[in-house]
């Protein structure tokens, strides 16, 4: 039986070597509330773009790239449109393994590794060619340097409940007064309790969530402008600026240059 045969991950046979995986696909609207496997988890977005959320980051997981979940962490998953992913389950021993959540790049070495183990039997030779391959993945996945597509989420529960809107409606536009009476804190302690709690500061934080949702509204095809009033700017040409600095490039050109990196 090869790997692409089982379209559970339930379904794994997750004790008989090192990597099992499968390709999956989630509908539109998809959610999968909160949960953990005993294995690391590494998933490559083949089409459409998924929302990861864990106890400490949000992430957006675009096409052409690949998110890394360490065993035992618990995280959500949602899909704004239909999404198909390549998805490995790794033996949390094997060396050379990220130790946080983080998405990163998948260079055409990689993502044909990914193709290729797929198709091995579940009980592929450790020793042989197969072994070989899976080790070579590994060592790969822990030299890709990770990409900026996710953002700290505060522990408080006071900030926790104005970042969850946030994150559901990037373009809320209460200011830092409004957000800070709905924590049930003044101004002054809710932005500094959210950056001892992240590491930014509030504006910083909020700009990089409404990129994380930008970036999947272009992976649905959505227009720039359209996008751009959506997440919370005034004019196109002043989101399109913001999109530029961090990333860049221009949103128009985000797609083609993620599909074609590596």
């Amino acid at each position: 039986m090869t790997m692409t045969e089982i379209k559970r991950s339930a379904d794994l046979p997750l004790t008989v070597r090192p990597v099992v995986g499968l390709n999956d696909r989630y509908p539109a609207g998809y959610v999968d509330d909160f949960h953990s496997h005993d294995r690391a988890q590494m998933a490559y977005a083949c089409s459409g773009v998924m929302s990861v959320v864990t106890d400490d980051s949000t992430f957006v997981l675009p096409p052409n790239r690949a998110i890394w979940i360490p065993a035992g962490v618990s995280h959500m998953v949602s899909c704004r449109g239909e999404v198909e992913l390549n998805v490995l389950y790794i033996d949390p021993t094997l060396p050379d393994q990220p130790k946080a959540c983080c998405v990163f790049d998948m260079p055409l070495l990689a993502r044909a590794l990914i193709q290729e183990i797929l198709t091995f039997a579940h009980e592929y030779d450790e020793t042989g060619r197969e072994g070989r391959i899976v080790r070579l993945l590994i060592e790969e996945i822990g030299r890709v340097p990770p990409v900026p597509l996710s953002a700290p989420m505060p522990r408080d529960r006071r900030l926790r409940r104005v970042c969850d809107q946030i994150v559901a409606e990037p373009g809320d536009q209460r200011d830092l007064d409004e957000l800070a009476k709905l924590a049930g804190m003044g101004r002054r302690t809710f932005t500094r309790t959210f950056r001892d709690e992240t590491g930014m500061a509030f504006a910083m934080w909020r700009q990089q969530i409404r990129l994380m949702a930008a970036i999947s509204m272009l992976g649905e095809g959505q227009s720039i402008t359209n996008i751009a009033y959506e997440v919370g700017y005034e004019s196109p040409s002043s989101f399109t600026a913001m999109f530029h600095r961090v990333l860049g490039v221009a949103p128009s050109h985000y797609g083609r240059v993620n599909s074609s990196s590596g």
